[in-house]
């Protein structure tokens, strides 16, 4: 089903291993952010009769710029938006856009915010509505649920820093991040912290949407300060030893 949104829809289309494609309707139109592959969101697109408006990219993987030239082969109108600085990495980007950037797409307000840390040259897309019951958030691979992205190219400083970024953001904020990591990041946490309620009672939710084949995505960032050690690390040591104790635990 889509969740609406006040004045517009956002779907997941799950794809490769772990990785979520949203797709933003309004109207007869479309925006896809990140699109891994582009067969799965192809047909989506054609069985709803919806025509691909633009294609937002938060980074240069190619789980998440893989799909773009396809789609862009069959709808070639659609604008590819993403970091200057990343002319030479996303060649086919047609809009170019830098940190503070805001700009109109879909009858909405878009700003963009430069989240470093798992790349060097990583943007979040995040989208405001006047009297709106909730904001909107595109972090691409630095926020998940219950968890940040690793740091392939940035440094914990970087990641620190964005994700202080994004926590200035309003609680209400629902965050569409780029992979099904949520129920594997709460295990971890609960390693640390076994005794934390929060963290408990959200894997409880989170278990029962996946066995039920549901998304566990979006969250909130309500929810991320509760539950998301990373996001609530007070200081870049904390933040630092957390990232490393994740990156070397086994489920």
């Amino acid at each position: 089903m889509l969740e609406k949104k006040s004045e517009f829809t956002i779907h997941p289309i799950a794809v490769l291993q772990d990785n979520i494609v949203w797709v933003w309707v309004h109207n007869c139109n479309a925006v896809v952010v990140d699109p891994s592959i582009s067969g799965p969101v192809e047909k989506w697109l054609l069985e709803k009769k919806l025509s691909l408006k633009a294609i937002l990219q938060t980074h240069h993987h190619d789980d998440h710029i893989g799909g773009t030239q396809k789609l862009l082969n069959r709808w070639p109108e659609a604008r590819v938006i993403a970091s200057k600085k990343e002319l030479k990495r996303i060649p086919f980007q047609t809009f170019s856009v830098s940190d503070n950037d805001i700009f109109n797409l879909m009858d909405s307000e878009i700003k963009v915010i430069e989240v470093h840390g798992h790349t060097n040259n990583h943007i979040a897309f995040y989208i405001s509505k006047e009297n709106a019951k909730c904001n909107i958030l595109f972090p691409g691979d630095t926020i998940f649920g219950g968890g940040c992205g690793r740091l392939l190219e940035g440094t914990p400083v970087q990641m620190f820093e964005s994700l202080y970024k994004l926590n200035s953001l309003p609680e209400n904020t629902k965050i569409y991040s780029a992979h099904e990591y949520t129920e594997s990041n709460l295990k971890w946490a609960l390693t640390l912290e076994p005794d934390n309620i929060y963290i408990t009672e959200r894997l409880k939710l989170i278990q029962n949407k996946r066995q039920k084949g549901m998304s566990s995505l979006p969250s909130t960032l309500l929810e991320e300060r509760k539950t998301n050690l990373f996001l609530i690390a007070e200081n870049i040591e904390k933040f630092t030893m957390l990232r490393r104790h994740k990156d070397s635990w086994k489920c």
